[in-house]
């Protein structure tokens, strides 16, 4: 059985712990396979609830969150850098998260997407949606979710 080969792998991140852990795998695996990162983030447009007789407007992101994204990024970049990654790009995109990440992945291809999972439970799964399991779904190539353990209480 041949070995899998990632020569692109890009990671989707937004600065919480899960997107943490995945960038962590994603580091790893382009460490261990040679591969260029592309390290993505998508600072999320504020949904606006508005009557339904009055048009749909979307709502633009606002700039600090656009900077913080940024900054997110650019940490990650240099965080993978300093872990003896080679080829490593940072992008920041503004919008639908889900839609901007596969409208990135359409226009780069790339080998490996790498996410976070939040752990929702199907309640809020179903209430919420789902990041990772539309990018499952829906995503050109294939899709590691990396989950963050639960944090056992200390018992005593």
């Amino acid at each position: 059985m041949p070995l899998a080969s990632f020569p692109r792998i890009t990671v989707a991140i937004d600065g919480s712990p899960h997107a943490g852990a995945a960038l962590d795998v994603a580091i790893d695996l382009a460490q261990r396979y040679g591969s260029e990162l592309q390290i993505l983030s998508v600072a999320p447009l504020v949904p606006v609830y508005i009557p339904a007789a009055e048009p749909y407007v979307p709502s633009a992101v606002p700039e600090t969150e656009v900077l913080r994204y940024r900054g997110i990024v650019d940490a990650a970049v240099k965080r993978a850098e300093a872990a003896g990654v080679k080829n490593v790009t940072g992008v920041a995109d503004e919008g639908v998260v889900v839609d901007e990440i596969l409208a990135h992945l359409e226009s780069n291809p790339t080998n490996l997407l790498v996410v976070g999972s939040r752990g929702l439970t199907a309640a809020k799964r179903l209430l919420l949606g789902s990041v990772s399991t539309a990018l499952v779904n829906h995503a050109p190539c294939a899709v590691l979710v990396v989950r963050v353990p639960p944090v056992k209480p200390s018992g005593g």
